[in-house]
């Protein structure tokens, strides 16, 4: 799966809309949006953090 899609599904999981994912995870709404549209990309240490945060706090199911 494409990192973009990776990001997008993990947010969607939380339930949580692109402005209150950055929020939460202290990252600006426009990256969010921009990661997720395959503009610009995070490296790839960020996604498994972002990951990890998710499932360590019961958000998400798995860990990528």
């Amino acid at each position: 799966m494409d990192t973009k899609e990776v990001l997008k599904q993990m947010r969607k999981e939380t339930g949580m809309s692109q402005v209150k994912f950055g929020e939460y995870m202290g990252i600006p709404r426009r990256t969010i949006e921009d990661w997720e549209r395959g503009l610009n990309r995070p490296p790839e240490y960020v996604v498994r953090l972002i990951a990890y945060k998710l499932h360590a706090e019961g958000m998400i199911e798995k860990e990528i």
